[in-house]
């Protein structure tokens, strides 16, 4: 079954256009001779389906938008809230604790020397009672795998045995560079303490930077340092570390579409510091793109949080 036909069968997906202000990604991917794949209309940036891409572009994009953007500007923070508020009002602004949440993922994997690998599938939320279903649509041989989320309990779903084994949300997704934590709602104010904070450019964005350690060791990173943009504190940046401080992955977030008063990353990028390949010499890092779209707030049934609906969906 398709995306689009599991999406029209439920009637949970209302079609949407994404349109987003001119980013200093597209800036990249101009000049690396991209811009053939959106259309630009009074400042405005039309994206078109990313089955246009070049894949081969996606370091590269990547590259320019974490690496030559960022420029010190000052030591003191932006933002009068305390911290704790602060980390609330960033929490907010992607989270629909009102209501029930969904929404199609397309998720890339890019392996260097190995060639791409794409994940679809559909997420279910109920931010309020910190619930979360995943059902994985392809590709073939994952199809109706799953993930139930219910508090602190994550179960993975595997229909060739029919068994539900516990994980944890520190773990890979399918083996990613994303963490199943990274499906849940955002939860910064309770899952951190800032430490630090400074004023940094990040392309044509105004952040503020804030470093921050985990509260309690069921955090999936003990070190989470954030760029949030001052003018809508919506996170554009965000670099997770170990207890050594090594540097383990770099997320990057440029676009986001609003969405029922909140706010839906359109795409999110992520660079696996831990994992790559030599390539002429030099280490080239396996990165992964999310693309989210179709996102509702059709109401869902209580039973879709269960081990049995999870093993309905996945026949």
């Amino acid at each position: 079954m398709s995306i689009q036909t599991f999406a029209n069968k439920r009637q949970i997906f209302p079609a949407q256009r994404v349109v987003f202000d001119f980013s200093v990604l597209h800036g990249a991917a101009c000049l690396a001779g991209a811009c053939r794949n959106s259309a630009l209309k009074g400042g405005k940036i039309h994206i078109l389906p990313m089955r246009h891409l070049n894949f081969l572009l996606f370091p590269l994009l990547l590259a320019a938008y974490l690496l030559f953007s960022v420029s010190s500007l000052s030591a003191a923070p932006s933002v009068s809230l305390s911290g704790v508020e602060l980390l609330k009002r960033i929490d907010s602004q992607v989270s629909f604790l009102e209501g029930d949440f969904s929404a199609e993922y397309v998720m890339v994997q890019t392996k260097p020397g190995e060639g791409t690998t794409t994940t679809n599938f559909v997420i279910f939320r109920r931010d309020a009672e910190e619930k979360y279903l995943i059902l994985i649509l392809s590709p073939p041989q994952d199809k109706g795998k799953g993930y139930l989320k219910i508090g602190n309990n994550l179960w993975f779903y595997d229909p060739a045995d029919r068994r539900f084994t516990f994980t944890s949300a520190k773990d890979r997704f399918q083996n990613s560079n994303a963490r199943n934590s990274d499906f849940t709602r955002s939860s910064f104010a309770v899952d951190y303490r800032i430490t630090s904070t400074r004023q940094e450019k990040l392309g044509k964005f105004d952040c503020t930077v804030l470093d921050m350690q985990a509260t309690s060791d069921e955090v999936t990173f003990p070190r989470t340092i954030l760029w949030v943009d001052t003018e809508d504190l919506l996170v554009r940046k965000k670099e997770d570390y170990s207890l050594s401080n090594q540097l383990l992955r770099t997320t990057a977030i440029p676009t986001y579409q609003r969405f029922a008063n909140r706010f839906v990353p359109v795409t999110v990028y992520i660079v696996d510091h831990l994992r790559g390949r030599k390539i002429e010499g030099k280490f080239v890092n396996e990165t992964t793109r999310i693309t989210i779209s179709r996102p509702s707030l059709a109401p869902q049934p209580d039973t879709l949080y269960s081990k049995g609906y999870l093993e309905k969906l996945g026949r």
